[in-house]
């Protein structure tokens, strides 16, 4: 399934970064090719630190992703089209806990060249080496109104990955050749 994809370095992204993750939404991904859950998101950054091509994502302890992203070093970040979105919805109202998400029809995983687990599917891929985590700590909290997006007191911890691969989708002709 990696053939349906080409390499691009994490500067040619042509899309916009906001609308891929606050408006198409991603699902993130870790584990192994036998044993991996991913998850959708809506809230993410992107852009340099430590002189690195880096994503910011954001996991609430509770998410069975979480398990998954604390014992693995590397991530994924997949970015569909429109006609995802039932699967994204899916990913992200039901937990792994209650349902296999490794089963779903609609999403084909594979094994990317690093090892990773990503979505046949996907438009885009970020695959993420983990650099640093910490936990949104409420004492540092500016805005008063961002408290208030944490009633249970479940704040997000941060991951910070390195974007260490990115897959495009190739295009085809209306004959199927690239």
């Amino acid at each position: 399934m990696v053939e349906n994809f080409i390499q691009i370095k994490p500067e040619n992204i042509e899309d916009n970064i906001f609308k891929l993750i606050g408006t198409d939404w991603m699902l993130v991904c870790a584990g192994a090719p036998n044993n991996f859950n991913m998850m959708t998101a809506s809230w993410g950054c992107a852009g340099v630190l430590w002189r690195k091509p880096v994503v910011v994502s954001f996991i609430r302890p509770q998410r069975h992703t979480f398990a998954y992203l604390e014992n693995n070093g590397w991530f994924t970040l997949n970015f569909f089209d429109d006609e995802m979105r039932d699967v994204l919805n899916l990913c992200g109202t039901v937990s792994g806990r209650d349902m296999n998400k490794m089963e779903i029809e609609d999403i084909t995983p594979f094994e990317t060249d690093r090892g990773n687990v990503a979505f046949a599917e996907a438009k885009l891929i970020l695959e993420c080496r983990k650099l640093y985590y910490d936990d949104i700590k409420p004492e540092f909290f500016q805005v008063f109104e961002i408290e208030m997006i944490y009633p249970a007191k479940d704040y997000h911890r941060l991951y910070i990955g390195e974007i260490a691969g990115v897959l495009k989708k190739r295009k085809y002709d209306s004959f199927g050749a690239f």
